[in-house]
């Protein structure tokens, strides 16, 4: 079922559908029994063809590389394209705290490539981006890491438009990674043009609602209080309740079609271009196998006008985050400082921790 296409247009080669690693380690509960996640890991990329592998030194936090590492062990190193993220880390406190200060981004490669036991990473994103330090200065530091063979390429993850473009000003960006699903779609405005003008790929991370467009409101039945879906608005009780007519719609949908409704949105999210790929996550290997089916899934131009009717705009009931996490997390506010004035101000010490 090997699918390999074009991510951006620098070189890199991936599997036509990627794996999101970041609910085998938490997030979405309690972290998974290792040897089931490192069997499953098995099973996508020796079975499956699914090579693209996704993960963050925050997943865990560091033990979702730590589990890759594992897994990858005996793997040939050519036969994954492995992407990680840095930027992000809990204080003391248990809170996030973004930084892109130039020297943190070396010292959090070096501690990823230690736990992932890899020599180099193919695709390196800047998690989040560090409002207080310019974008310019950040890549400037992630290009050098590609000088030294130490990362293959460069990723955005929910950087605005014009980040995007200055940061590919200092290195040629591969991947912006940011949400692209049924109920997600403000990429589409700015984003997604600024992408494929600069011959930028785009991965599509939750493309499955956070799971909603698999289950539906039976999304959190059982869930832990950890589940960090639980603070989406989205996911409230009576936002949920209401999407729960949506999932509905689009079950019947794919029942027409003869697939489920999470295969359904995941071919939409595939047939918005060859250079989107989506990187559902899954914690099943009957989860894992189902989404791999999607890439069989052919829709026609009237079957997704159809689909796209249903998530009209207004429809869906609820945001994504909350306001709050909206202006630290989304996109739409990752714009940074000017370089110039920051270099005048600017000491060579990191106000962020030493990645572990």
């Amino acid at each position: 079922m090997s699918i390999r296409v074009q991510l951006g247009s620098q070189g890199l080669e991936v599997s036509r559908q990627g794996l999101g690693c970041m609910s085998m380690s938490g997030h979405y509960g309690a972290a998974k029994p290792e040897q089931d996640m490192i069997a499953l890991i098995h099973h996508a990329v020796l079975d499956l063809g699914i090579t693209f592998l996704d993960t963050s030194d925050v997943y865990g936090p560091f033990n979702n590389e730590i589990l890759l590492g594992k897994a990858l062990k005996g793997i040939p190193r050519d036969r994954v394209q492995l992407a990680t993220k840095f930027g992000l880390y809990f204080d003391d406190q248990g809170q996030f705290v973004v930084c892109g200060h130039p020297s943190y981004v070396r010292s959090a490669c070096e501690a990823s490539l230690k736990r992932l036991n890899v020599e180099y990473i193919d695709l390196y994103y800047l998690h989040r981006v560090d409002t207080t330090i310019p974008i310019e200065a950040t890549v400037g530091e992630m290009k050098k890491l590609v000088e030294e063979g130490k990362v293959k390429y460069l990723g955005l993850s929910e950087a605005s438009a014009s980040t995007i473009r200055r940061a590919h000003a200092v290195h040629p960006i591969t991947a912006v990674q940011i949400e692209w699903s049924l109920w997600s779609r403000d990429v589409e405005d700015e984003i997604i043009p600024t992408c494929r003008e600069l011959g930028i790929g785009f991965v599509a991370y939750s493309p499955l609602g956070c799971g909603f467009f698999s289950a539906g409101a039976k999304t959190l039945q059982g869930a832990l209080d950890t589940d960090f879906r639980k603070t989406q608005p989205r996911f409230s009780t009576g936002n949920l309740q209401k999407n729960e007519q949506l999932f509905l719609q689009l079950h019947e949908v794919a029942t027409r079609k003869g697939c489920s409704p999470g295969q359904l949105a995941l071919a939409w999210v595939q047939h918005q271009g060859h250079d989107v790929i989506p990187i559902p996550g899954t914690t099943r290997i009957s989860n894992l196998e189902e989404n791999a089916e999607a890439l069989k899934i052919m829709l026609s131009k009237e079957e997704l006008e159809e689909i796209e009717a249903l998530f009209q705009d207004g429809v869906v009931a609820g945001t994504r985050r909350t306001a709050a996490a909206d202006a630290v997390w989304s996109h739409t506010h990752a714009n940074t400082p000017p370089l110039a004035s920051w270099l005048v101000s600017q000491t060579q010490s990191s106000p962020c921790e030493t990645s572990p």
